[in-house]
């Protein structure tokens, strides 16, 4: 990912909280020398030091098979807003659009015996909808094994992580205070919460 240095996000401790907070993320992987991507939920996981990311696949979906393979690319992105000219003290600027994200690399490794992918499904629905565990309790072990058997569940410990905070860190003090007015006061959830890291990075410094 292409990171100037003022958009760095260099704490790995905030890049992993944000990837806990957008969860469903983008795998990509090579299939047949072509990119192949699915969204998926992932739990995002700190072991014994290292980053671990979890989910599954529909096993009938053919990036199941290729992401064991090689290095696969999940990426992690959720807040973002256009920029408009009119918030810079000059007029000669141009739009931009600010936004996080995180990418992170790793190659899966097949989670096949069926404790642990039950395990890992338990896990899940703790993270998602904890509520939801007394039903799932109460489902027929043949329903639960038929589930299971149509997925392919992974795991990947994180190699490289790489993460961005473009947040109008290049401009003036007056420009990203009328950027954070502007988002703040608008009915659009991603823009208010980009004004919210704008404003937390004020807070930083």
């Amino acid at each position: 990912m292409y990171v100037p240095k003022h958009f760095q996000l260099s704490d790995n401790q905030e890049a992993i909280s944000f990837m806990q907070k957008y969860s469903f993320a983008t795998i990509v992987t090579m299939l047949n020398g072509v990119p192949e991507a699915t969204h998926l939920p992932f739990l995002v996981e700190q072991r014994n030091g290292q980053l671990v990311l979890v989910s599954h696949f529909a096993k009938a979906n053919p990036q199941a098979l290729a992401a064991f393979n090689e290095t696969s690319l999940v990426i992690f992105t959720e807040p973002h807003a256009y920029i408009s000219p009119s918030n810079y003290e000059k007029e000669q600027n141009v739009p931009t659009w600010n936004y996080l994200s995180v990418h992170a690399y790793g190659k899966a490794t097949l989670i096949d015996d069926k404790t642990q992918v039950a395990a890992l499904l338990e896990k899940m629905i703790g993270f998602y909808e904890a509520d939801y565990k007394k039903q799932w309790d109460k489902l027929p072990d043949d329903y639960k094994l038929k589930m299971m058997n149509g997925i392919t569940a992974f795991e990947i410990v994180v190699t490289d992580l790489q993460a961005k905070k473009k947040l109008s860190q290049n401009r003036t003090e007056i420009e990203r205070e009328n950027i954070i007015a502007s988002l703040r006061n608008s009915t659009d959830k991603n823009e208010q919460e980009i004004a919210a890291y704008m404003s937390s990075l004020k807070k930083e410094a």
